[in-house]
């Protein structure tokens, strides 16, 4: 089964989690950075019963215009969001468009979508663009930077959300499985990493979504996922060292469950997940987009090699 994925063509990268993939019995598809495994064993019965909680109300402040917007400032600067089309990727383009920066996205299938990001970016008086790219295309994965630049007239800031997941036992995987969601979650962060590396200029900012499971994977089935994320964790300390004389910086962000049209709050495994968490909800991709606004911005100048947790309390 095939899906339609942000960061390449790959079995459950975009489906919403299931119980089994309809091919390849026995294995569940669909987690992501912005999903979690669906509790197994002795706790689940107890999970089905807790009760996902709303995001809080905030207190309306003077002149506050209901979105969650900071101080931060990236007018004059340029970005470049690989998975752009959906989800937390979108949210983050147009998050970081309305403090000022001019966004490509990239996209593998779901181009109208991607151009309906384009379009939000435009009517705020920002610059934008959607490029197709497929992450899991070595060529392609350097290449969407060097276009971004191009279209752009340089690019300041890199956000590498695009990946692929698939879980299930280990005797289910196979090599060619292996290797399609490392080529999309490893090699593709890393060509993106260094084709931004070579075009960025001093005080560039290189942003990854990470996952929550590189600090607690709460069920089987996410060894691959798992060990993936958790290379993006070393790339990204490792990036933080090698560009730091030229004031560039490199954070990670691991999202925990996130409310999206692929893992909806009010969908069948909701309750399992928000039960991990402290706050006993999920978050929304505006609350990891305003994390990574903060990283791409000026306040964050002395934050690099740091992994940042949108979580609600998953590891804690």
């Amino acid at each position: 089964m095939n899906c339609a994925c942000e960061g390449g063509n790959s079995r459950g990268c975009d489906c919403v989690m299931a119980s089994a993939c309809p091919k390849t019995p026995g294995r569940a598809i669909g987690l992501r950075q912005d999903r979690l495994l669906r509790p197994a064993g002795p706790t689940a019965h107890r999970t089905a019963e807790v009760d996902v909680r709303s995001p809080p109300v905030l207190p309306e402040a003077v002149g506050w215009d209901g979105h969650m917007t900071s101080e931060t400032d990236l007018r004059g600067r340029t970005a470049l969001v690989t998975g752009g089309s959906r989800g937390i990727g979108a949210a983050t383009a147009r998050r970081l468009a309305r403090e000022g920066a001019d966004v490509a996205v990239t996209y593998v299938r779901g181009k109208d979508a991607a151009e309906e990001v384009v379009r939000d970016i435009e009517a705020l008086g920002r610059r934008a663009v959607a490029l197709r790219a497929d992450s899991a295309d070595a060529a392609q994965a350097g290449d969407a930077v060097r276009r971004a630049a191009e279209e752009l007239g340089g690019l300041d800031v890199l956000v590498g959300n695009a990946a692929v997941g698939m879980t299930g036992p280990l005797e289910s995987l196979s090599l060619a499985d292996v290797d399609r969601l490392l080529a999309v979650n490893v090699r593709g962060v890393f060509l993106a990493a260094r084709s931004a590396a070579a075009v960025m200029g001093d005080g560039g900012r290189i942003i990854t979504v990470g996952s929550c499971v590189t600090a607690r994977v709460p069920g089987p089935g996410a060894t691959l996922y798992a060990m993936s994320k958790s290379a993006v964790v070393g790339l990204t300390k490792a990036l933080a060292r090698e560009l730091a004389g030229r004031g560039i910086t490199a954070n990670v962000v691991h999202p925990g469950p996130t409310d999206t049209d692929m893992n909806p709050a009010d969908g069948p495994y909701a309750s399992g997940q928000a039960a991990v968490t402290a706050l006993g909800r999920f978050g929304t991709a505006e609350e990891v987009a305003s994390m990574v606004a903060f990283l791409a911005g000026p306040d964050a100048a002395y934050v690099t090699g740091a992994e940042f947790s949108v979580d609600g309390g998953y590891a804690a």
